[in-house]
């Protein structure tokens, strides 16, 4: 059972926050679990900082965590609002919030692949494919869509019970792979099963329902590309 949170949209700082834990949303006032919420807090300067790690010190207000919902907010003032005072609220905080989101997602990446919890090559992928311990299928947003292809059918013929439990996740360039995976041209990946990546795919889905408003079990969303790069390459 969720605990439910006190009526003030202001909390009572981070400590106070539990997992499981209800806030009201400032902007809808509606009662929500703070998994689908982003916390906000007054830093410096007096100015509005995403608290994405729900670690910051202040109180706190919170909004439901899509960007349609933080845009509506940031257009109707609702910081200063719920605040109860003047804060500064920067030009590009959405662009903010959804870049600390990302590199979130890609933090506990690096750490799973630290934790040798990520397969990366095309071929270590396709051998990888039909263990229990298969959690995603990680592809850079700009792979070929031939390598894909392949290992999606490779997915199908072995686990064709286990496929749609697997995640796909595509919405992270070469790039920010290569430099998660701390290996050069990083391509495809599989994610196998372990703490750390329970918490990747959890913030990818964060992530994947901040940018649609949606909570999708597969996760299949992309990111500018810079070129498509072959299957065999990482």
């Amino acid at each position: 059972m969720l605990a439910t949170a006190h009526d003030s949209e202001l909390d009572h700082g981070a400590t106070k926050v539990a997992p499981g834990m209800e806030r009201h949303c400032a902007l809808s006032r509606t009662l929500k679990p703070v998994d689908e919420m982003i916390r906000f807090v007054v830093g410096p300067g007096d100015e509005t900082v995403p608290d994405i790690k729900r670690k910051l010190p202040g109180r706190g207000i919170w909004i439901t965590a899509t960007r349609a919902a933080l845009d509506d907010a940031i257009k109707r003032n609702v910081f200063a609002r719920a605040f109860k005072r003047n804060v500064r609220v920067a030009a590009d905080l959405l662009a903010t919030t959804e870049r600390l989101l990302e590199r979130s997602a890609l933090d506990a990446l690096a750490i799973a692949g630290k934790a040798g919890q990520v397969v990366g090559g095309f071929a270590k992928v396709e051998a990888a494919i039909g263990r229990d311990d298969v959690l995603a299928l990680i592809h850079a947003a700009n792979a070929a869509a031939d390598g894909k292809r392949k290992l999606d059918a490779a997915l199908q013929r072995k686990t064709p019970e286990k496929s749609r439990e697997i995640a796909i996740v595509e919405m992270f360039s070469g790039a920010q792979l290569d430099l998660a995976l701390n290996r050069p041209n990083v391509v495809h990946a599989a994610l196998l099963a372990g703490p750390v990546s329970d918490t990747f795919l959890a913030r990818v889905r964060r992530l994947e329902r901040f940018r649609t408003g949606n909570s999708p079990d597969l996760v299949s969303a992309h990111a500018p590309t810079d070129g498509a790069r072959g299957q065999n390459s990482e």
